[in-house]
């Protein structure tokens, strides 16, 4: 929990990464002012493992390096690394905190996971998290005692005595004067990458002008062929089935039955938010994805998209559409696509208008 007093602001996942690898590149540099150590918790592996090599060489320099993941300890870490097991429940689960301290050196990124997301090129850079970073050396001793000892009974006897020893001489050194100059000179850089990374996700991370992206955009922008993770960020998935009557090509020409079409495309896109995306699946089959919405959300979108729908009639009088949906919400990566077509499917031959899609319990591992 981020410490009474502190202030906070909002940050972005895109953001958070950019002061993560800040201060670990400061933890890799050489300099004559150890013994150092270096605290980090991650939520969950796949966030990790694209960071292991770095945190391999941040443990050969540093007297302990301890990292914290929910469900399991990290593997393959060397000789005065410790990994950490975090409990799905527990606070500590949804923090990304980074710190490193030295006699004479001190920076730390502590941050909440808000479960929540914003328009950005990917689905993960535009996750939200409440938090603060600095790099002063008394902020970042108040946060290695905090996690030492939210995670001294999970560590061995020999971690704790070196986090200790560090401690002490912490304690009795003053801090480095002129560490405010150089932390001014450090927020406006990150303030300026991150406009600049807001700039980029509005020029690419945009649907198209029909209101759909397509796949290959989607698989890029949910991370399906990138870093993901279950267990964070929750998204609902709906389904929608537009079946038109038969014949209705043939009887109307292709030129009213393309207007239907994006009329139909109007429909669906209408309840969307910003953050929202919507991709066809089929001629006849769409899915719609809103990050951070509850199921009831979600079902009050699915009824809005019949409504919309049910509504184009007043336009196309001789065109009744038969709509059927599919609803769920998770936090399991990749997303369960397959499942949310098929509960269509049984929708559309069972005639029910919307089904539910029950969710499946997440696990602590590796999507």
């Amino acid at each position: 929990m981020l410490h009474s007093g502190a202030s906070t602001q909002r940050f972005t996942k895109r953001s958070l990464v950019t002061v993560s690898h800040a201060i670990e590149e400061a933890a890799l540099a050489t300099a004559e002012d150890g013994p150092l150590v270096v605290i980090a918790l991650f939520q969950r592996m796949p966030y990790f493992t694209r960071e292991l090599a770095r945190y391999r060489r941040i443990a050969a320099g540093a007297a302990v390096t301890v990292v914290g993941l929910v469900g399991e300890a990290p593997p393959e870490l060397p000789a005065g690394a410790y990994g950490v097991a975090l409990d799905d429940a527990e606070e500590l689960a949804r923090e990304w905190s980074v710190v490193a301290l030295t006699p004479r050196f001190g920076a730390s990124l502590v941050a909440q996971d808000r479960r929540e997301v914003e328009p950005a090129a990917t689905l993960e850079a535009g996750r939200l998290f409440d938090g603060r970073w600095g790099f002063r050396r008394d902020e970042a001793l108040h946060e290695v005692v905090r996690l030492r000892d939210r995670l001294a009974d999970r560590l061995p006897a020999t971690a704790l005595a070196t986090v200790d020893q560090v401690l002490d001489r912490v304690r009795h050194l003053p801090a480095t004067p002129g560490e405010s100059r150089a932390e001014a000179g450090l927020r406006l850089m990150a303030a300026r990458a991150e406009r600049a990374g807001r700039v980029a996700s509005a020029a690419t991370g945009e649907p198209s002008e029909a209101g759909l992206v397509d796949e290959p955009t989607l698989r890029r922008w949910t991370g399906l062929d990138g870093v993901t993770a279950s267990g964070t960020l929750p998204v609902a998935l709906v389904g929608v089935r537009v079946a038109e009557p038969a014949g209705t090509p043939e009887r109307f020409g292709r030129r009213s039955t393309a207007r239907e079409t994006q009329a139909v495309i109007g429909a669906l896109t209408a309840p969307l938010r910003p953050v929202d995306r919507a991709v066809r699946l089929a001629p006849d089959e769409y899915l719609l994805i809103l990050p951070a919405v509850t199921e009831e959300e979600a079902l009050a979108v699915a009824a809005r998209v019949h409504a919309e729908l049910a509504g184009l009639a007043r336009s196309f009088p001789f065109v009744a559409y038969a709509v059927h949906a599919a609803v769920t919400v998770t936090d399991r990566r990749p997303l369960p696509v397959a499942d949310v077509r098929h509960a269509v499917q049984w929708a559309a031959r069972e005639g029910v208008p919307v089904a539910a899609v029950a969710r499946e319990p997440v696990t602590a591992g590796p999507a």
